[in-house]
This record gives structure tokens, sequence and C-alpha cells, in this order.
């Protein structure tokens, strides 16, 4: 054995070292913006991001950056994998068929609302696949969760920062302001639940706005925002094969295939059908939905402090413009759904 393998030491710590400071910001970051939120409510991933923001000037130090890439790029596929545990199949059944179309539909119809209005405003493709992926799915997750199948540049975490504010202060808005419109057209439990799950983007304010009526709105408006969830996979999927050469390009990895199926989402479809056959205890589904949540806060605060409030104004009007009609066609349609499932009932 040579010298030099008898003095290279058994781990090499020099690439922590380059990770932990920046980790250790977002991570601090996030603890704080759930403390915020824990202490007097509102949304913790938008206090991540407003905090993150505001430590903006630690984005080009050598001690942090590494780091802060590290929890805004990968971070986040462990939080996506992770939410397949709060989903089984087997809730869909309690939807309903009708239910389960119109929740399904609204995904589909806002996605390429938001893509059409997205042309119209003369915005990127990749805004309005974000913006509509959050409004019609699961808010800031589903921001998170379409942007790491786009081409990974600096205008895709612009764009992914803008729709996760947005996203958030709407949610939030909704979260207010349904339960007022839950009680003017006197929806029955099941037409409030399918109306708050189908139309509130966040499941934290789905959450809220259902149980500030009862706990009977709660419950079936939860049900219908984790069929929303659900479809995560099968949008992810989509977008992964559908712009799998164009992120290719944008890496520079032309030439070499990056898998079909990126492995993040593999194991989303592992934890749903272990979730599904009940082997994952129910203490245990807490435990991994609250790393889940974890996770998709440091990514959150790490994707704040690499963007700055003069980036994003200089965006314009036209992107909260985009977000404000894609909340406004999600709920017209809901409410759709709502009185057509009224009519077939009669």
């Amino acid at each position: 054995m040579s010298t030099k393998q008898l003095q290279k030491p058994l781990f090499d710590f020099s690439s922590i070292q380059l990770i932990l400071p920046g980790f250790i910001l977002c991570c601090v970051i996030a603890a704080a913006a759930s403390f915020v939120s824990n202490q007097y409510g509102g949304p913790k991933f938008l206090y991540a991001l407003l905090i993150g923001i505001s430590f903006h000037f630690l984005v080009d130090n050598p001690k942090c950056v590494k780091g802060i890439e590290i929890c805004a790029k990968k971070l986040v596929r462990v939080g996506v994998a992770l939410l397949g545990v709060r989903i089984a199949i087997s809730d869909i059944s309690d939807l309903g068929l009708l239910g389960v179309v119109a929740l399904a539909g609204g995904v589909v119809l806002t996605i390429s609302f938001s893509m059409l209005l997205s042309r119209i405003l003369k915005l990127p493709y990749m805004l309005g696949l974000l913006a509509g992926g959050a409004t019609g799915i699961c808010g800031i997750s589903a921001a998170m969760a379409v942007s790491s199948t786009l081409p990974q540049n600096e205008d895709n975490e612009k764009y992914t920062l803008l729709t996760a504010i947005g996203v958030a202060a709407f949610s939030t808005a909704a979260m207010v302001l349904y339960p007022l419109i839950v009680g003017t057209f006197n929806l029955s439990v099941s037409e409030a639940g399918l109306f708050l799950g189908g139309s509130i983007h966040d499941v934290a304010q789905v959450v809220g706005a259902g149980y500030i009526i009862s706990p009977e709105v709660g419950d079936a408006a939860t049900l219908a925002k984790m069929f929303r969830v659900a479809m995560l996979m099968p949008v992810i999927m989509f977008l992964v094969v559908a712009l799998r050469s164009e992120r290719e390009k944008f890496d520079g990895k032309e030439g070499k295939r990056q898998p079909l199926i990126p492995f993040f989402l593999v194991m989303f479809a592992v934890f749903i059908i272990i979730n599904q056959f009940g082997f994952i205890p129910e203490a245990a589904v807490t435990q991994i939905s609250q790393l889940s949540s974890w996770c998709l806060v440091i990514s959150i605060a790490a994707l704040g402090v690499k963007t700055s409030f003069e980036k994003l104004i200089g965006l314009g009007w036209k992107p909260i413009a985009l977000l404000f009609s894609n909340t406004i066609f999600i709920a017209l349609y809901m409410l759709t759904m709502v009185y057509l499932s009224r009519v077939i009932n009669a």
C-alpha cells in the first residue's frame, strides 16, 4: 500500500464543509418561518419566501452558495417524493364519479387555461405551466414539482418564486373569502367540500377554510384536495416526458439521455402504493408528512435567498394578472360543477 493511500482520510469532509453553511442558513429560515406561522397564523411557505429574500445578500457568498443550491434544487425532490404517503387510492371512491371527473377536469382545464392566457399575455410558457400547475393542483408544492421538470436556469427559479408568492397570497385570501361564498349559495356539506377542496390552492388553506365552516366540511374539503394532490403524479409524468429533450438542451447534456422517469417520481408512486395497502402506520405517515413539509419549506427558503425583489418587480403586472385569472377560473369552474351535481342529483 502506498504512502498516499495510507494518508488518505476515511471521510472527505471538504464537500460537507462546502454544503453545511448554506444548508444551515436555509434550515434556520425555515424554522423561523414555521415558528411565526405556528404563533401568529398564516402560511409558513410565504414566510419562508419573504425571510429568504431578506438574506439575498448571501447568495454569492462562497461559503453558502453550494448548500443553497442543493436545498433549492435537490431537497425539493425529496419533499415531493414523500408527499405520496398522504394519498390513498381507496379514498377516491368516496368522492363519487362526478366528483372525480370534476376535480380531474379542473386540473387539466386550469393548466390549459393558464397556458393559453400566458400566450395571450406574451409570457413564457414556463410561467404558464408553473402558474397553472400551482393553481390547479396543490399550490406551492405543485409549483416546486413542476419546476423540477423544467430547464434549470435563472428564469425558471425567478418564475417559480413569483408563482409561489402569488399562489400563497391568493390561497390565503381564498381561505378567508370562500367560506362566505359557501354560506351565500347555501351549499351542502358535500358541495362545500367539493368547492373548497377543488378551488383553493394549498392544502393548509383548504383545511383552514373547511374547518371554519364545520368539521364535516373540513373532512370533505380535505378529501377533495388530496385527490388533486394525487393528480400531481400523472401531470409531472407527462411534463417529464414532454420536456425531456428541452431540459437536456438547457442543462448542457445534449446527447446524454436523462432517465425517462426521475427517481423522486418513482418514490412518489411507491409511497402511494405502500400507503394504499396500509403498510405504513398512521404515526409514521404523520411523521413522514411533516418531513416532506420541512423539505419543501427549506427548499422554498433557499429559492427566496436566490431571488431579489428587484427581479420580481421587473417582471411587471402580467404574471400577477395570470395568477389572479387562474384563481377566478378554477373557482367559477368548481361552482359550475357543484350546481351541475345538484341538477343531476335532484
